[in-house]
């Protein structure tokens, strides 16, 4: 069940773009104010059980961590939402973790079990687009055979 200011969508498709065989699509949009609430209750221990050592740096060096933050855990559920298995045992957060390329663009790395889990599905990448504004941040991945 999905809260409310909650938009939750993935699905297992079929098709090329860029040349590539896309296998599964998921999307997540975050609430800013959900995070920062999270965030202000528990600081950087909230951020630690959400991110990756990498994933604190880039987030830390903002002047205000929250929308990286948020559009990191953004990435994580869409993510999660493509192999079709939501955050847990088959995805645990810190197992996705998005890296910025030498061109600025956002990356997904996964580790552990989202890495195996993703390997059973034959998904060889990924890409990602991440977006916030002042109220939600958003993540589309897109599964690549």
């Amino acid at each position: 069940m999905l809260r409310e200011g909650a938009f939750s969508l993935s699905f297992f498709v079929s098709g090329k773009i860029m040349g590539r065989n896309v296998v599964a699509i998921g999307l997540d949009l975050v609430d800013l104010e959900r995070i920062d609430k999270a965030f202000s209750r528990s600081g950087k221990a909230f951020a630690a059980r959400l991110c990756t050592p990498g994933e604190l740096e880039y987030c830390f060096a903002r002047e205000n961590p929250v929308p990286s933050l948020a559009a990191r855990f953004a990435a994580k559920e869409a993510v999660s939402k493509a192999l079709g298995t939501g955050i847990g045992v088959a995805c645990g957060l810190r197992d996705v973790e998005v890296v910025m390329s030498p061109a600025g663009r956002p990356e997904i790395v996964l580790h552990g079990a989202a890495r195996q889990t993703a390997e059973g599905l034959g998904i060889a990448g990924w890409s990602l687009s991440l977006t916030h504004s002042r109220t939600a941040a958003a993540a589309v991945a897109l599964a690549f055979a």
